[in-house]
C-alpha cells in the first residue's frame, strides 16, 4: 500500500491536470491490485475473515474514491 500514498502524493504536485489524472489512475490500479493479494489470501485460508475484513473494506473504500476521483478527471478533460 505504500505504493499508493506515494503516487497520491506524486499526483497532488502534479504539473497539469493530465498529471494528476494519470497519477491518480496508477495508485488506483495500485488500490485494485492490493484488494486482489487481499482475497487471494482470504481465499486460500492463509488470512482469516476477522484479520482481513477491516483492512479489505478499507481498500475496499479507498478504490472506490480513487475511481471516484480518476472518472471526475477524465470527465473534466
Amino acid at each position: 500500500m505504500n505504493s499508493i500514498g506515494a503516487n497520491v502524493r506524486e499526483a497532488l504536485r502534479g504539473e497539469s491536470k493530465r498529471d494528476f489524472g494519470h497519477k491518480m489512475n496508477i495508485a488506483l490500479k495500485e488500490a485494485e491490485e492490493t484488494e486482489y493479494w487481499i482475497e487471494l489470501l482470504l481465499e486460500s485460508g492463509y488470512l482469516s475473515l476477522s484479520d482481513t475484513k477491516g483492512i479489505l473494506q478499507e481498500c475496499k473504500e479507498l478504490c472506490k474514491m480513487l475511481h471516484s476521483i480518476v472518472r471526475s478527471v477524465r470527465f473534466k478533460e
